[in-house]
């Protein structure tokens, strides 16, 4: 199977149909059980386009750090979030699309066409906008997305496990590992946990079925 590499192919069709501000936006941390959905929209500089943009996951974690300043400094970025309680609340989905609609409306520059990773268009964009599977591996502009709001999560992250040690949050970024789960079991939940996802939630009514 060929590896894909992303490249500029997207952009420069929505620019032949007379966008001028191309934007491409992606999300990291639906299926983590603590800390927020984190999107980044990045508007790339055509001809100012950093090199060896691919999809965060294909990078390793030195080369991730490199792009993350390189793009935060020679791009428009605008990073956002849903915090735990709104996951909790409309669901991990809803969140998600929420966090990238404020991701976008935060562009300093704006934008009059989104290039989103995955099968959905947020709704309350209000811009042309087309969803392209694997994205992050296609397109230049959601790889760069991609980068800038996993390190930004994964450095929220670090910050969070020094606050609540045990948990292994600095290596697992709140995903369900071992050493997290076994924390759960030590330390018990805390206000970063997603109250709604079922390891917390069976964890939560354990607890009140013990108490009532």
């Amino acid at each position: 199977m060929v590896k894909t590499v992303p490249d500029y192919s997207f952009e420069e069709a929505a620019a032949r149909r007379g966008y001028t501000r191309i934007v491409g936006v992606d999300e990291v941390g639906r299926g983590p059980l603590a800390g927020p959905v984190v999107a980044a929209a990045v508007w790339l500089n055509p001809d100012d386009i950093p090199a060896g943009l691919n999809d965060s996951k294909a990078l390793s974690a030195k080369r991730r750090e490199g792009l993350y300043d390189e793009i935060c400094a020679r791009a428009d970025v605008s990073i956002a979030s849903c915090s735990v309680e709104e996951i909790d609340e409309i669901n991990i989905l809803q969140a998600s699309l929420r966090a990238m609609e404020r991701a976008v409306a935060g562009l300093k520059g704006g934008a009059d066409y989104v290039l989103v990773d995955g099968n959905k268009v947020p709704p309350a964009f209000g811009l042309d906008a087309e969803a392209i599977v694997k994205g992050d591996a296609r397109s230049v502009s959601i790889s760069a997305a991609s980068i800038v709001a996993k390190i930004w999560r994964d450095r929220l992250m670090v910050d969070l496990a020094q606050q609540y040690p045990g948990y292994g949050w600095e290596k697992n970024a709140g995903y369900g590992t071992k050493l997290h789960l076994e924390g759960l079991r030590d330390f018990g939940v805390t206000p970063h946990h997603r109250r709604s996802f079922k390891p917390i939630h069976n964890i939560l009514y354990q607890d009140k079925k013990l108490s009532d």
